[in-house]
């Protein structure tokens, strides 16, 4: 036999524990936002130092503010790592304990390797600074952005106290 347990009453808390849930489409509406929002900080990046700083990184000098194709592979790479952090991060909602705590210190471990990676390779030191402020800021917003969308797409729920039917249980 099934048991039944009357809902609480109004305005009272559930007892028991509280199991969050996640809104997969919001999250990953979220995470094409951000992706979005990446891209167009690499494009700004680009336009701000060879246009105001007239420092020809990604692109030699005669390509113009946007550079080259160069700029275009910075961008897309950008909003790509804004998706494959948008599908670590799915995973650690359903997989992990204090999901948000492994996102940001593998965000953060990752934005530390892009922002020193130019200085191993960059013809000078001016471009490789330039290359490493971009990379940081795009970083930094993956994460943040990335984060409140997870807060936003997880909702805690009460679940009540009882012996529950398979089919009787909140989802």
């Amino acid at each position: 036999m099934t048991e039944h347990l009357d809902p609480p009453p109004a305005g009272a808390q559930p007892a028991g524990p509280q199991r969050p849930r996640l809104e997969a489409g919001r999250l990953w509406a979220g995470g094409l936002a951000t992706a979005v929002v990446a891209a167009l900080i690499a494009l700004v990046g680009v336009l701000i130092v060879r246009a105001l700083l007239r420092i020809a990184v990604y692109a030699p000098a005669e390509a113009g503010a946007f550079g080259d194709s160069r700029t275009v592979v910075l961008c897309l790479t950008a909003a790509a790592a804004a998706l494959a952090a948008t599908g670590l991060l799915h995973l650690l909602l359903v997989a992990t304990p204090r999901p948000l705590t492994y996102f940001s210190w593998i965000v953060g471990l990752l934005t530390a390797a892009a922002t020193v990676l130019p200085f191993t390779y960059a013809s000078s030191l001016p471009v490789a600074i330039a290359q490493a402020l971009i990379n940081l800021v795009v970083g930094a917003a993956i994460g943040s952005l990335l984060s409140g969308a997870a807060a936003n797409a997880t909702r805690t729920m009460h679940v009540p106290q009882g012996r529950f039917h398979v089919d009787e249980y909140p989802d």
